[in-house]
């Protein structure tokens, strides 16, 4: 018998039994259910499982914390259980007959980035590193850059635009393959269809609003703008997705015989004639249309206004899993405005979530059971994973989550205010200063110390409140 033996037992009979399993998979800390009748679900008694960090529930699924042993946790379940265990694809495709049709559009929102985002990362990394050797004038009383004095960092600078080129010019080749890959389509034609549209024989899409004229194709009886689409994203999700249904309503009536040749030659031509025509120019337009609002919102007279509300509401978004839509949000407008404000405010509500954390180690500093979930989860968040910080100790509590929250307001505030931009998407914990563009860097320490400081002094003081407050109602 093993030591998760009994942890398993336990957590078998409180979600329910085997029978109120529809599927069970997990991911790198926790256990992830999908349940026949959640409401079968004895959260309470399942939150008391020593080995169990905390639950919740997003996009269909029921989710049990578990921390770095649950690969060795879910063995022992699934044999306990007789349950068969399914892949997190699979799981997914169970957990959405539970889902609203918003829940499921978030939902595939997510699907599609999540696979990107290492590489929206690294990219937003080597864009930051770039600018601090390129554009910032560190060297001979500063009026030179490292690039300037340096041939070998001129050549280094050179050398990564190769890398950040791929990851942003290139993006919707990842987009409409990230696509292709979650409806289970031909991978291989969703890269080609995302070659076609940043191609090098098109307009570069940067070059569009200054070009005197466009080239064409031209069909004797109609032309055709060759217009790039590099960096754009709703362009590339819009033609991703008529790909993939065109080559699955496809396959539902070509015979197997003939389906090799004619499947892939008519879903690739006529969307790749529908995105340069119809889906290229209207997702263009929808996307200018929505980096602009977010763009005028945060830098109007009440930008401060729109930056307490996102700051405030971010961590509750991610419970709900809608802060996926940001990632579509952020990219959008670095293609627009070469960089993001939106971001940034990210970073600092990650931050923000660590510091209640933090507040709560000193707090329970007598706790060592509990300094068992704390610690890590305060490292993790700090280095932008925020789920065990959350869901671990701050949603358990209650009061350090209002505290990061409003930690998170201010922070926002004093970003918005001050301009910050990032370069990209990037490391959404401390180390996220490094994807910040270098001019920006002050402004946004200060912005990560209010992040650091508001909430653990809240925390605390909410904290001492609440003692006060009891032993005021014991007297």
């Amino acid at each position: 018998m093993s030591k998760f033996t009994d942890p398993a037992k336990d957590l078998l009979e409180y979600i329910g039994g085997k029978e109120n399993v529809a599927a069970v998979t997990h991911c790198a800390t926790r256990m992830r259910f999908v349940l026949n009748d959640p409401a079968k679900a004895d959260v309470s008694q399942i939150e008391s499982i020593k080995l169990v960090k905390g639950t919740f529930t997003q996009a269909g699924q029921f989710q049990v914390i578990i921390g770095n042993e649950v690969p060795s946790f879910y063995n022992e379940f699934t044999k306990l259980a007789d349950i068969d265990g399914t892949s997190k694809d699979e799981a997914k495709v169970v957990a959405k007959k539970n889902m609203s049709f918003i829940q499921r559009m978030i939902a595939h929102l997510a699907d599609i980035f999540t696979p990107l985002i290492p590489a929206l990362v690294v990219g937003g990394l080597i864009l930051g590193f770039r600018n601090v050797i390129g554009d910032i004038k560190l060297l001979e009383d500063g009026t030179k850059s490292i690039v300037e004095v340096s041939q070998f960092w001129a050549g280094v600078h050179a050398f990564l635009w190769l890398i950040g080129e791929a990851v942003f010019h290139f993006l919707p080749v990842g987009i409409t393959w990230s696509i292709t890959k979650k409806m289970g389509t031909s991978q291989i034609l969703g890269i080609v269809l995302g070659i076609t549209l940043v191609s090098p024989q098109l307009l570069n899409a940067y070059g569009v609003p200054g070009a005197d004229t466009i080239p064409t194709w031209n069909f004797g009886f109609a032309e055709i703008e060759m217009i790039g689409y590099q960096a754009q994203v709703i362009p590339a999700i819009l033609a991703g997705f008529l790909l993939a249904l065109l080559e699955r309503k496809l396959r539902d009536f070509v015979p197997n015989s003939i389906s090799m040749i004619v499947v892939p030659f008519f879903a690739l031509i006529p969307t790749v004639l529908i995105a340069h025509t119809v889906l290229g120019p209207i997702g263009w337009t929808m996307g200018s249309f929505i980096s602009d609002v977010v763009y005028s919102s945060l830098t109007s007279a009440f930008g401060w206004l729109f930056a307490a509300i996102f700051g405030f509401a971010y961590a509750p978004l991610v419970i709900t899993g809608l802060h996926h839509m940001t990632n579509a949000i952020d990219l959008q407008l670095m293609s627009e405005f070469g960089g993001t404000n939106l971001w940034p405010m990210i970073a600092l509500s990650n931050i923000a979530q660590g510091s209640a954390v933090l507040a709560m180690i000193y707090i329970n500093r007598k706790n060592e059971e509990e300094k068992q979930v704390s610690i890590p989860a305060a490292i993790s968040c700090y280095l932008g994973v925020t789920e065990p910080a959350m869901f671990g100790i701050n949603l358990k509590y209650g009061f350090p989550f209002l505290a990061a929250m409003i930690g998170s307001l201010f922070a926002g505030v004093v970003s918005v205010g001050s301009n910050v931009m990032a370069n990209s998407i990037g490391v959404g914990g401390l180390p996220g200063i490094l994807s910040i563009q270098a001019g920006h860097w002050l402004m946004f320490a200060v912005a990560m110390l209010v992040a650091i400081v508001v909430p653990i002094i809240l925390t605390i003081v909410f904290a001492n409140t609440r003692m006060n407050k009891f032993s005021f109602n014991r007297k």
